[in-house]
């Protein structure tokens, strides 16, 4: 398996930096250092989904589609912590490269069967010894005030405000770290398990489009795989060398056109005259070339989410996807959530996120905050979590 394609990796600048979620489901009270790759592990229910569905409710308030999103999730007073929390509260930081990190609050309040944006604030610390940090955007309630660049200082819109949408999804583009912020939130991309069934769309022939991502359900893994070929030979190479790493008989993907403008792929094995059809390949080889495909895709959002990765996945692939993950977290700030401690094994504990409970809430702790030196020189680290020592289990 070949390394980086020089000059054609991007690095990113603007990373998340912190979250903190208060009165979320089980998050009541979570504050996480984001780092490059995050693999969330723990029990069933202890809020590894609820950490991927803050970031997919924030993309969807940058795209002005809070409303849907909350309906979508059954509504505010289902998604509070019960019992305990009568907001939901989301504190994020941004670096920014050259000047003071970006820092967005948002908190959300109940109103009859609706909600309320009760404050959302967009921040910034240029001045250190300022009282206050600068204001991008400092709303409370229907009291919504901009920084205009023009008038070098705060004012309400004049055009129409939607209060069941974020601020920051209606401020004018040209306000440039709002529209910065704004973006890498919309951007974030939400994978889960990939659906084989015998029609399902990565099953099917694919139109023929540029497309340097898969897609959520597959329906662009030719096309993407196709596009990548023409375009990006170095890439393509190393997508076909990590799969003749994983499966030693694999030999090279083709490309057959089935209709005007239409692809069907076929996987060539050393073993066989005759190529296999993608509806022919089985679900775990299909879902690791689609994970393949995605990790090693040049446009990765700037938030890449995937849910339970392993599912269908031989134990000896797990390496190779740990591998393919670290690759991807140096383009896309990368969030998993798993329940594989064979997947654990491959990872360092810089790497893992260790979810647990506390009276019933959720904690999140970095495995290398624990003092596992000692037992990492005897155990590898899935062990140390199958022992209890790190907490996570059921």
């Amino acid at each position: 398996m070949k390394g980086y394609i020089k000059g054609k990796t991007r690095i990113l600048d603007d990373t998340f930096k912190r979250i903190t979620i208060e009165g979320h489901r089980r998050l009541y009270k979570v504050q996480i250092d984001m780092r490059p790759l995050t693999v969330m592990i723990g029990a069933n229910g202890v809020g590894k989904t609820s950490l991927l569905e803050i970031f997919l409710l924030l993309a969807a308030s940058a795209k002005g589609q809070l409303e849907s999103k909350i309906s979508d999730l059954s509504g505010l007073n289902e998604m509070m912590t019960r019992d305990k929390a009568n907001s939901l509260a989301i504190s994020l930081s941004m670096s920014v490269p050259h000047y003071p990190s970006l820092d967005y609050r948002l908190e959300l309040v109940p109103k009859g069967l609706s909600y309320e944006i009760a404050l959302e604030t967009l921040t910034q610390k240029n001045n250190p010894s300022a009282i206050e940090p600068f204001k991008h955007i400092d709303s409370r309630g229907l009291d919504v005030k901009y920084f205009s660049p023009e008038d070098q200082k705060l004012l309400r819109p004049n055009w129409e405000h939607n209060p069941f949408e974020t601020s920051l999804s209606q401020v004018p583009k040209m306000y440039q770290e709002p529209e910065n912020l704004r973006k890498q939130l919309a951007s974030c991309t939400f994978y889960g398990a990939l659906n084989v069934a015998s029609k399902s769309p990565v099953r099917l022939p694919q139109s023929m489009r540029p497309s340097t991502l898969p897609g959520s359900n597959g329906e662009d893994l030719v096309s993407c795989l196709y596009y990548l070929r023409e375009t990006d030979p170095d890439r393509f190479e190393i997508i076909e060398d990590t799969l003749a790493a994983a499966f030693p008989d694999f030999e090279r993907l083709g490309f057959p056109p089935v209709a005007a403008g239409i692809l069907a792929m076929t996987w060539k094995d050393k073993n066989f005259s005759k190529p296999l059809y993608i509806h022919q390949l089985s679900e775990g080889t299909l879902r690791f070339l689609w994970l393949v495909t995605l990790l090693q895709s040049p446009d990765l959002t700037a938030v890449t989410l995937i849910d339970e990765p392993e599912v269908s996945l031989h134990p000896e692939l797990l390496r190779l996807l740990a591998d393919l993950m670290r690759e991807a977290s140096r383009r896309t700030q990368l969030i998993v959530a798993t329940h594989s401690d064979r997947l654990i094994r491959f990872l360092q504990p810089e790497e893992v996120l260790v979810c647990d409970f506390e009276d019933g809430l959720t904690t999140m702790t970095w495995a290398d905050s624990f003092d596992l030196e000692r037992w990492l020189e005897d155990y590898s680290l899935d062990q140390v979590w199958a022992m209890n020592l790190i907490g996570g289990r059921p």
